[in-house]
């Protein structure tokens, strides 16, 4: 490698060969000067746990801070995401490694990475890293690393380039604004003026074949792994090292038990090719021309395009998924969807519905630009006073329940109420659950039992497989009331009306909850505490039970006419007075999750040093020491789960679920 000039691509979530412009720059441009190509990828110690890669027979002390959340303590990247990112990471390698290149993996900071990768590689003196480049992401985090990868490169003497994130929809560079505080407020005026969404995307970007990338460097010039971790050679491996500090303790206190004959509607496997394959089975199986009628469904893996932990990740690309229903749609794909229903007969409901969800992907990506910081403020991009929420460190006066217990209660799935327990104890077990229950989860959590949302969305930032700091963060304030939806507070989901609505025979909800399978009436399914009959309640194991006799909330519904919801208002603790509200109101936003990034000053997601509060060990110990926590409190009965949420917008109604999610 004598005179080398290495490129470092860092990546972070554009794990894809194809359609991505740097490797196609690469293959395309010869007068790159580049000789050698390091594909890079660095587990973040600050948003995923990278104890496990110290190796066990090391009694060593892990240099970093426990990635827990500031305000929960939840874990930052839970053991669902967790697989599914080294899948996807293990799909990438062999992506390359096809094409004639590999990845190299890293546990550390993102700066100390690549000040390592500098310096080593620059004092052998046969080589030199002649520039560091990176694909430009949204997030606080993300801002930092990018700016901290510059400075390393400058006291380096190497290039930095910063890349377009070209997986969205519509390209940042064919905007019609380029300052982020022109970003509309309002989805639909910012549809608007983007709108044909059919002529909006630029086209896929060729593959790279084998032997066009510049060469891989040899084992001997990629500088070591620093001590005291270990990076492991197989999947099994890395997926054991990811797992390890999560599964050590439970989750949270009184985890639920998986209920028998029930199974997962996001069952899949991470990576690009995974991607590519479930892209084409929805195409010809006709999911995608029938999306629009059945994004709402609650049960199965077909009812949404499950597309978005893919998405998040970049292992494809909202533009592949448009160009590849042009094809089905113009009948231009050489017949490979022939005979499938809608082929060849232009734009459909289903399809136009996909390109819609897909924009709603960029505007909370846009969003999340503008507000930067106030993502992840208590008081949301309204920057509303803050002093009315409920938490463990503030409850109300009058609280009749203790807010930790409500709060255990919700993430266990044991606060009485059918379709919330059904979707918390769902994400538990499977890291996802649809959009139609994360919208009420997040409502219920907010506005019913008024509690600091950000609670909510760190716990699904730490369950969700799709999470997305944008759409995760900016659609639990939206929910709750702080983000840009102009209703705010007034916006109340009705549990029990949407649950009528949506899950009517309660199949959803008693293969979720199964202690209530031998219910036959929904509406005692969808609220435990109505049973009047307590001989059936004896005979079915109910009776006594916390969640059945004592729920967090009981909502009055009566089939025919609207119920009364119960919600709170801010700095207020009586019964709300709102009717309706939620129950047949206009459908959410995106539905794709990802994380709270800290902020510059004060902003740190990560718990590490701040007060945790309800991790499995209790609220917030960390076995490092680097965390102040509360004793465990345990509560009967609890089961668990959580869920996402969207956004709402007048012009949302019908547009429910989302091609992402």
């Amino acid at each position: 490698m004598t005179n080398s000039n290495i490129l470092i691509y860092l990546l972070r979530r554009d794990l894809r060969v194809s359609d991505n412009p740097v490797f196609h720059s690469l293959a395309n441009d010869s007068k790159h000067e580049f000789t050698h190509l390091l594909p890079l990828y660095v587990f973040s110690a600050q948003q995923i746990e990278v104890e496990g890669f110290i190796p066990e027979d090391k009694e060593v002390k892990c240099p970093y801070p426990e990635a827990r959340s500031k305000v929960g303590n939840f874990w930052r990247c839970g053991p669902h995401r967790c697989r599914f990112l080294s899948e996807c990471l293990w799909d990438l390698k062999s992506g390359l490694e096809k094409i004639g290149s590999s990845l190299c993996l890293r546990v550390g900071t993102v700066d100390e990475v690549i000040k390592q990768m500098l310096k080593e590689i620059n004092e052998k003196g046969d080589a030199k890293v002649a520039a560091v480049w990176m694909t430009a992401e949204e997030g606080t985090e993300e801002k930092r690393e990018e700016r901290a990868v510059k400075t390393a490169c400058g006291e380096a003497g190497a290039d930095f380039k910063t890349w377009v994130d070209e997986k969205y929809f519509k390209d940042d560079r064919d905007l019609p604004f380029s300052n982020p505080q022109d970003v509309p407020n309002v989805f639909t005026d910012y549809r608007n003026k983007v709108e044909p969404l059919r002529e909006a995307p630029r086209d896929v970007l060729l593959t790279p074949a084998k032997g066009e990338l510049p060469s891989y460097p040899a084992d001997n010039a990629i500088p070591a792994q620093k001590s005291p971790f270990s990076i492991p050679n197989s999947l099994g491996g890395l997926q054991e090292a990811l797992l390890r500090p999560l599964l050590a303790q439970p989750l949270i206190n009184n985890p639920p038990s998986h209920p028998d004959n029930v199974e997962s509607a996001h069952p899949f496997k991470g990576g690009e090719s995974n991607a590519l394959a479930r892209l084409d089975h929805l195409i010809s199986s006709g999911c995608m021309t029938t999306y629009k009628d059945t994004r709402n469904g609650l049960l199965g893996t077909e009812f949404s395009t499950k597309l978005s932990a893919y998405l998040v990740l970049g292992c494809i690309t909202s533009r592949q998924i448009h160009s590849a229903l042009l094809g089905f749609e113009d009948g231009t794909d050489g017949g490979k969807y022939e005979g499938v229903q809608g082929y060849g007969k232009g734009e459909n409901g289903g399809t136009k519905s996909i390109r819609f969800e897909l924009l709603w992907r960029d505007y909370m990506r846009l969003c999340a630009r503008k507000f930067g910081p106030k993502l992840f403020r208590l008081s949301g991009f309204r920057e509303e006073k803050d002093d009315g929420w409920n938490s463990p460190d503030r409850p109300r006066i009058d609280e009749k329940v203790p807010t930790r217990e409500m709060i255990e209660r919700f993430l266990n799935g044991t606060t009485g109420m059918g379709l919330i327990d059904a979707s918390q104890r769902e994400l538990f077990h499977t890291g996802y659950t649809s959009n139609r229950a994360r919208q009420n989860s997040a409502s219920f959590f907010a506005k019913h039992l008024y509690i600091d949302w950000r609670i909510g969305a760190e716990w699904y930032e730490c369950m969700l497989v799709d999470y997305d700091v944008a759409s995760n963060w900016g659609n639990w304030q939206y929910l709750a009331g702080v983000g840009n939806d102009p209703r705010g507070e007034a916006r109340i989901f009705n549990p029990v009306k949407q649950a009528f609505d949506y899950d009517p025979n309660a199949e959803y909800v008693k293969a979720w909850v199964p202690e209530l399978r031998g219910l036959t009436d929904s509406g005692e399914v969808f609220q435990a505490c109505t049973i009047r009959d307590e001989q059936k309640k004896q005979q079915l194991g109910l009776a006594g039970l916390r969640w059945v006799e004592r729920p967090l909330k009981r909502i009055e519904f009566t089939i025919g006419r609207r119920g009364r919801h119960q919600g709170r208002g801010r700095n207020n603790y009586g019964r709300g007075g709102n009717r309706g509200g939620g129950g047949g109101g206009p459908p959410t936003g995106p539905r794709h999750d990802e994380n709270q990034r800290s902020g510059e000053r004060g902003m740190s997601r990560s718990g590490g040093r701040n007060r945790g509060r309800f991790s499995g060990r209790g609220y917030g110990g960390s076995s490092r020491g680097h965390i102040r926590g509360y004793h465990r409190g345990r509560v009967e009965g609890l089961g668990g789960r959580e869920v996402q949420t969207g956004m709402i917008d007048k012009e949302r109604a019908g547009q429910q679920d989302a091609a992402t999610e």
